[in-house]
């Protein structure tokens, strides 16, 4: 009886412990994206600027997408990634969520985990949310994540995970764990928290599940307006060869999510489940080099920058890395569009419910990934915004502008750099050579010079270019021969801006009205505990019994954040 006894004992123990030793024939998807990253602030496009080694060897060994196009802004794009659909098939395609604003992605959609954890997956969410908290039920845990710890508003500060609204009186916390305020990691910078835990997800994960973990970045996106862009000071001091001090800050910035994004590579290496993984990197969107939350990101030499029509705005860096797709170090020039990864994963997954939409929207791409010379999409509808009337279309390479946002602000060339402030080629290479990527992939960089200088794009003015005016006619680029969008050749193609203007109009009259809403005052997190929440779940603050407790904790919180800002300024971070 007692063998019997210990036999079930043993038999019980491995069902929970040992279970992990089996692990999961479907691939783990781990999806990291970057925020306001621009396509000059990677070092793997050909900057010597910014070095980005952790990145650049999943790049050298993975696929380099040099056609990856996103929506404009932050929230179109996770709209689009999240449900496989075109924002204006959603109505998500005018301007972002601002925290004080009651709505977000429609209940009615379908999100990625949903579909994901349907499959078996465990479904993660680390860092940014951004479609919407207005009531609990938009939040992530309520649509399909299991988990997540980050924040659910645009932006946060950098250190006391606190958002100031620009016409709004309260500064409030914003950072949670599930549904629940995490006072307790006020001081750590945002970046090493989402890096770290998304870290330890992966070192907790039992292997017999798929793993389907999205780490979204605050970095490099600005913090609140008072304090835009932070980095640990010696992280700063590494970057003492650029000039300008907010291109450094930036630098330091962008390096420490590179930093962590190797550290997550590592642990999956650790746990033996890399050999079965899928890594995809992008940015959701361009940088704005200059303007509204400006983070002196650069996108050139491409044209314009977040929130305008340009490429700058839209065509994004991007990689994606597998031993599944059965190539080291490829530069894909074919098109793709944030909306296909839902279904292209789906494939890989083995998820076969994925509806198809119009032909804007997602189309599975993993046969694409595994052959070069294969096309499947030639349409990516960038954006039509009634509200800013413009619109921003390709078909068949050929690019069609017509009108602007912000009355053309944006319509140039921003963000160039000079090769004065960079680091030596041969540095570079021993940086990228010593990274934690290569190291685990046991990655040889002398073959990949070349292929580091196909990946980067090259564009001199020519007195023969025609200028555009978007705001005036509409123009057409030809952008495998001109990806930088200085010559409009609309002219000599009338023929073109004519059939390009008929289905941009035809897509106009079938988008659906965007979701947008004002303000609400009831938002303020002057009325819960100075903390960002879902107001309309909350008990309503109109009795004025939140209003003097508020009041309260706001100079308790305002204290302790003076305290934290004081003591990071005279005692910085040190790197582990």
């Amino acid at each position: 009886m007692a063998i019997v006894g210990l036999t079930l004992l043993i038999l019980f123990v491995f069902g929970i412990t040992g279970g992990d030793s089996k692990r999961s024939s479907r691939p783990n998807i781990i999806i990291i994206i970057a925020d306001d990253l621009g396509w000059n602030d990677v070092s793997f496009h050909g900057s010597l600027q910014i070095p980005t080694p952790n990145l650049d060897a999943l790049a050298y060994s993975g696929i380099m997408l040099n056609r990856h196009y996103t929506p404009p802004l932050c929230t179109p794009s996770r709209a689009s990634l999240m449900t496989g659909k075109h924002p204006i098939n959603i109505g998500m395609q005018h301007h972002v969520i601002e925290s004080d604003q009651p709505w977000g992605l429609g209940l009615d959609q379908k999100l990625m985990p949903q579909y994901f954890q349907e499959a078996g997956y465990k479904t993660r969410l680390v860092g940014k949310w951004h479609l919407g908290f207005f009531q609990k039920a938009y939040t992530p845990t309520q649509r399909g994540f299991e988990s997540h710890f980050g924040y659910v508003g645009p932006y946060i500060d950098y250190w006391d995970h606190s958002l100031q609204m620009s016409n709004s009186s309260t500064r409030g916390l914003d950072i949670r764990r599930d549904l629940e305020v995490d006072y307790t990691v006020n001081g750590t910078y945002a970046t090493d928290l989402f890096n770290s835990e998304a870290v330890r997800i992966v070192k907790d994960h039992n292997r017999t599940d798929p793993l389907f973990l999205v780490l979204t970045h605050l970095a490099p996106h600005a913090g609140n307006e008072d304090d835009p862009l932070q980095a640990p000071e010696e992280d700063v001091q590494r970057f003492s060869y650029i000039k300008n001090e907010n291109r450094r800050v930036l630098a330091a910035m962008i390096s420490r999510m590179d930093k962590g994004i190797g550290e997550v590579v590592r642990a999956l290496k650790q746990r033996e489940m890399l050999d079965n993984s899928i890594i995809l990197f992008f940015s959701d969107n361009g940088a704005p080099s200059v303007g509204t939350h400006a983070n002196s990101g650069s996108n050139f030499p491409l044209r314009g920058q977040k929130y305008s029509p340009w490429e700058g705005a839209v065509r994004t860096p991007a990689i994606i890395w597998s031993p599944l797709l059965g190539t080291e170090g490829r530069i894909s020039n074919q098109w793709f569009h944030t909306s296909d990864w839902l279904p292209t994963l789906a494939r890989v997954a083995q998820i076969k419910n994925i509806p198809r939409g119009s032909a804007i929207d997602g189309v599975d791409q993993w046969r694409t990934l595994l052959d070069p010379t294969r096309n499947v999409r030639s349409v990516v509808l960038n954006n039509i915004d009634r509200i800013h009337h413009y619109s921003s279309f390709i078909k068949d390479g050929w690019k069609y502008v017509n009108g602007s946002s912000w009355d053309g602000k944006y319509d140039y060339w921003l963000g160039m750099i000079g090769t004065e402030d960079s680091i030596s080629e041969e540095e570079y290479w021993a940086r990228v050579a010593n990274s934690t990527v290569a190291t685990v992939l046991l990655l040889d960089v002398e073959p990949l010079k070349e292929l580091r200088q196909n990946a980067s794009i090259s564009c001199e003015a020519h007195p023969s270019d025609i200028p555009c005016d978007p705001l005036k006619a509409p123009c057409i680029f030809n952008l495998i021969e001109d990806p930088c969008e200085r010559n409009n050749t609309a002219v000599d193609h009338p023929d073109i801006v004519q059939k390009l203007g008929q289905e941009v109009q035809q897509y106009f009259t079938t988008a659906v009205e965007p979701r947008n809403k004002p303000s609400d005052p009831r938002s303020d997190p002057l009325y819960y505990n100075v903390t960002w929440t879902w107001w309309q779940d909350e008990p309503s603050s109109s009795s004025g019994v939140a209003v003097p407790v508020a009041i309260f904790v706001v100079a308790a919180i305002t204290v302790g954040l003076l305290v934290a800002y004081v003591k990071r300024k005279l005692c910085p971070v040190k790197e582990s």
